[in-house]
């Protein structure tokens, strides 16, 4: 008898290999939140946001929100906002570079704007900012190859006779090829 297929009765998990870049975002949500960012967005994605000439020499550093109003609070927020006080939104700290202080300081209404226009509100309306230099991550230089051993090299531009120096071009070429080949491989242990 051929049976039909069993449901699961509870939720369906997903199995196989996930990109390890999932996990990051939910490893930093915390670290993050102690910052003031409510997600890593800001962080993460700060070099499309900024620009890639701005996000060399600056950094979100952390966001401070304002303080929830109450009731008997509005009135004075009302008049505040009447004085050209701005509490609507929250305030980032960006760290930059010593030098570039005053040219980020100028160009910080665009930075705002550019800000805004990627959450799609006004979350932040205004800036701070701290100079300080910036961590960046070092990349691994790479290590130089090995020079070849003298029997990979072509030795057949002195030869006179055309199929023999094609045959040591060859054997060179392959030579080269096993060399590379077990550069790359961890050794073997007996």
């Amino acid at each position: 008898m051929n049976r039909p297929p069993r449901k699961p009765s509870g939720p369906v998990r997903k199995t196989g290999a996930r990109p390890i870049g999932s996990f990051v975002e939910k490893a930093l949500d915390e670290a993050a939140r102690a910052r003031g960012f409510a997600t890593t967005a800001l962080l993460s994605d700060w070099r499309a946001i900024a620009g890639a000439e701005l996000a060399r020499y600056t950094m979100p550093d952390r966001i401070i929100w304002p303080r929830r109003r109450d009731n008997w609070e509005d009135e004075t927020a009302d008049n505040s906002r009447a004085r050209g006080h701005r509490r609507d939104g929250a305030t980032l700290v960006l760290r930059i570079e010593g030098p570039r202080a005053i040219e980020v300081q100028h160009r910080a209404t665009q930075i705002l704007e550019r800000i805004n226009a990627y959450f799609g509100y006004r979350a932040v309306t205004e800036m701070r900012f701290l100079q300080a230099p910036i961590s960046r991550v070092a990349r691994p230089k790479r290590m130089p190859k090995p020079p070849l051993p003298a029997y990979a090299l072509p030795k057949s531009a002195g030869i006179q006779d055309k199929g023999l120096a094609r045959a040591l071009d060859r054997l060179g070429a392959l030579a080269k090829h096993c060399t590379e080949s077990e550069r790359r491989r961890p050794a073997r242990r007996s």
